[in-house]
Formats: structure tokens, sequence, C-alpha cells
């Protein structure tokens, strides 16, 4: 009995430690040459941020995607070709969980920054380009990082979508990032009690899904009350619009 305490001890002491110390995984395999190939006949290139861990496939970003598209038919509109390049903040394995879960305390410094060094090389090498950085929920705190941390001899390329950034995560504001923000959001008003209340019943959710045989995630089972932002809310749609006409026309 003694040993078994032992070794769990010791398991949960070296747990703790490789959290804290462990090495950094690097997110994603895109490189600079690799963007500018994907967005050879583009004018603008998006790089999409889900919420969560960050690794929800483009198409199934159904809380997100919807306003990516949105931005897409605008630029057409506006005579841009624009391509979406999705950016995985969280490899597909155990430590990279434990790395993104690391990176979430630190909001993204470390991913972040290697986003920024990667997107600098891009308009370094095709600087007729226009790039913005977009995220929501988690993929906000990570948007808003990203170009935070862009030289400032390279930030007339960019500018930056930050849609429904969680409570925790505050920022000075700045003329080249948009942050949306629902007043019914109860994520970014902070409303604890009703989150908690959510996070409680999220696992049941869940598994109904789940006997139900439908493909529902945890983090999708976590509802959010005010959490959902829609291109065809006129407040969001205006807001992005406007923004966009400013950093692009």
């Amino acid at each position: 009995m003694q040993t078994s305490k032992k070794i769990i001890l010791i398991s949960v002491i070296f747990g703790c430690l490789f959290f804290l110390f462990g090495p950094e995984i690097v997110p994603s395999d895109l490189q600079p040459q690799e963007i500018l190939n994907m967005a050879a006949d583009n004018d603008v290139i998006i790089i999409f941020n889900s919420g969560g861990w960050g690794d929800t496939p483009l198409e199934g970003a159904e809380d997100f995607y919807p306003i990516i598209e949105g931005i897409q038919q605008t630029l057409n509109d506006w005579g841009y070709k624009s391509i979406v390049i999705p950016y995985n903040r969280t490899r597909d394995t155990f430590w990279g969980k434990i790395s993104s879960a690391r990176e979430f305390f630190s909001f993204f410094d470390f991913s972040s920054g290697v986003l920024a060094r990667e997107l600098e090389l891009v308009v370094e090498n095709s600087p007729d380009k226009k790039i913005i950085i977009t995220g929501l929920s988690n993929g906000a705190v990570f948007a808003t990082e990203t170009y935070k941390k862009i030289s400032n001899e390279a930030k007339d390329s960019f500018c930056a979508l930050s849609v429904g950034s969680p409570f925790w995560y505050q920022t000075s504001p700045s003329k080249d990032i948009l942050q949306l923000k629902s007043r019914t959001d109860t994520l970014v008003k902070g409303e604890t009690q009703v989150l908690f209340s959510s996070l409680f019943k999220a696992p049941g959710r869940w598994l109904a899904a789940q006997l139900a045989g439908k493909n529902l995630t945890l983090g999708q089972a976590l509802e959010t009350p005010g959490h959902i932002y829609t291109w065809s809310s006129p407040e969001v749609r205006s807001e992005i619009v406007g923004f966009l006409e400013k950093k692009l026309r």
C-alpha cells in the first residue's frame, strides 16, 4: 500500500514538473513559404483560429466559420481575392494537449510568438499581401497576442479580429484590432455562476449526444449563454465591415 502511494505521489510530482517546465510543442506545421504558395493568387490572407483547443477543422467550426465566409464575400464584393488558412494551436497528441494547456495560462505567449514570426516572413517576401488574424474565444486571445508580437515595421500589413475574448483576458484598445464583444455574452462579462452551471451540465449533454449517435465534442457541449456571434446579426456584420473598410479600403 505504501509503495502504491509513493508511485502515485512521484507520478503526480513528475506530471506537475512537466506541466510547468516541459518542452514547448510547436502547434502548427505551416511554414512561411507554404503560406505564400497557398496564397499566391490572393490579395488577403485570413488566419483562422477556432475556440476551445484551437484544433477544430474549418468546416466544423459552425460557431465561427460563417463569419469568415461573410468576410470573404465582403472582400470579394470589394474586388479582393482572399484565402482562409487555419492555424491549429494544439497538436493532436497527449503532450500537445499538455503544452497547449500550459499556453492557456500564459495567454499563448510562446505559440503566438511562433506564428507572429512566421507571418512576418510572409509579408517580408510578399509585401503586397494583407493579413487578417482572426480568432474566437480562446482563439481571440491568441489572435490578439499574435498581432501584438508583430514588429512595428510590419504592422501596416496586418490587422486582427478578436471575437468574444473571455473576461479573464484584458488588453489595451488598438485601432488595428477589432475587439468584438456582445453585451449578452456571459463569458465576456464573467458571470461565473452561469458559467459554472454550464460547465457542470456539459458532461451530461456530451453523454446524451454520444448515446444518440451524435458527434458532439465536450467543448461543444459546454453551452455558454450569449457566446454566439453570427454574420446574420446586424451588429456583428456592421462592426466587422466597418473595421475592414478602414483597414483595407
